[in-house]
């Protein structure tokens, strides 16, 4: 009986967290369509009827979370607390303000794209792995900017006086550094001295890890909270064995 209790209710958040995140989806597609032209009233009435629905029910959501959650601070200051509260606070602060704060104000409703993440094993698989990989990844962005920082000063020396409308400053020459280094290379701005083009060849070198080292800290790092993922729900899996054992012995 408690066994069929406990599928019960799995099968229950299942369906909750799949129909959280079909409404989820359905209202970022919404706020796509609501900035088509020639929208009628009446399509403009049903894109507003959806929102007012998706917020009762997210608000719903939240106040949930909120009384059930011990301390309620925990949850109120998590990641996913503020998630949820920014992606209903919109809706309630736009009543009574001009258009322009409100059309600002209905971006913030974008938040609830981040609300996928708490109902997706894969998205949570990346948030942890972000977790794990956290120090590393902080540490390669400082060392990233000191980079970026050199080699928009390197090219303006380099550059500068045989292009001054081009490469003015070093912050105009943060641009070439940018699409240099993450070897986007638009080609808007690029060296035409023999300075600046062998400069450019030892930023495109290392500009190539600037995709590579993130990149590896990231696998590993989804690979450990995979495995960290698997013994849970091995453990999770034991404990529930012992407790329908316990259940069937005491009765």
């Amino acid at each position: 009986m408690i066994e069929r209790d406990a599928q019960g209710l799995v099968r229950f958040r299942r369906w909750l967290d799949l129909s959280l995140q079909g409404l989820i989806i359905v209202n970022l597609i919404a706020f796509a369509l609501e900035t088509l032209p020639g929208l009628t009233g009446t399509q403009m009435h049903a894109l507003h009827l959806l929102e007012v629905v998706s917020i009762a029910i997210f608000t719903v959501e939240y106040l949930a979370r909120c009384l059930l959650s011990r301390p309620v601070t925990a949850y109120l200051f998590s990641f996913m607390g503020l998630v949820d509260l920014m992606a209903i606070l919109p809706f309630y602060l736009s009543a009574g303000l001009d258009l322009r704060s409100a059309r600002a104000l209905r971006l913030m409703r974008l938040f609830r794209l981040f609300k996928l993440t708490r109902y997706s094993k894969a998205a949570r698989r990346y948030r942890h792995a972000f977790l794990i990989a956290r120090e590393e990844l902080v540490l390669f962005g400082c060392a990233a900017l000191i980079v970026l920082y050199l080699a928009a000063v390197g090219i303006y020396y380099c550059e500068n006086e045989a292009q001054p409308e081009k490469f003015s400053s070093v912050p105009d020459s943060m641009w070439w550094a940018i699409v240099t280094l993450t070897t986007v290379g638009y080609g808007d701005v690029y060296p035409i001295t023999l300075g600046g083009r062998l400069f450019t060849s030892v930023v495109l070198i290392c500009g190539l890890g600037f995709v590579a080292v993130p990149t590896g800290l990231l696998a590993g790092a989804l690979a450990k909270a995979r495995e960290q993922e698997k013994q849970l729900e091995e453990e999770e899996a034991r404990m529930a064995a012992q407790a329908a054992t316990g259940a069937s012995e005491e009765s």
